[in-house]
């Protein structure tokens, strides 16, 4: 029984932990590395032409995903990171979107972990299927 009382307390500890740990603008709202679509075990980047006005639509898109909040940036700087949580647990995803002239970067990773499951993927890959579906091509 005390075993099981310590496994309940760790189990909140946890929970409280990836709920209220503080979410650094300086580690998370930078600049996002690469030229090229890729796939890693904690994230994603896609790369895409796109402008201003498909970072707007964009970034409509993004806001209105459950759980997602900005955590710092704006499109009128170039640059928005974004938090997206998970339904149960409340793990943090990052995701940045960067404007580069007349090129869209997307960086989704995560926090906690080393592996994502492909939900980075899936949730980007999402966002740019309802952009290219909402106003022609990005």
């Amino acid at each position: 029984m005390k075993i099981l009382g310590v496994a309940l307390l760790a189990v909140i500890g946890l929970a409280g932990w990836v709920r209220l740990a503080p979410s650094d603008p300086v580690r998370w709202h930078v600049a996002v590395d690469g030229q090229q679509d890729a796939d890693f075990p904690g994230g994603v980047r896609r790369v895409l032409m796109g402008d201003r006005q498909a970072f707007v639509r964009l970034d409509a898109i993004i806001r209105a995903t459950a759980r997602t909040r900005v955590l710092a940036g704006s499109v009128a700087d170039g640059r928005v990171t974004y938090i997206t949580r998970s339904a149960v647990w409340g793990f943090p995803d990052y995701t940045t979107v960067e404007l580069r002239k007349d090129v869209l970067v997307i960086y989704g990773r995560l926090r906690f972990g080393r592996s994502d499951f492909g939900v980075n993927r899936a949730r980007v890959e999402g966002w740019l299927a309802a952009l290219v579906d909402g106003g022609g091509q990005a």
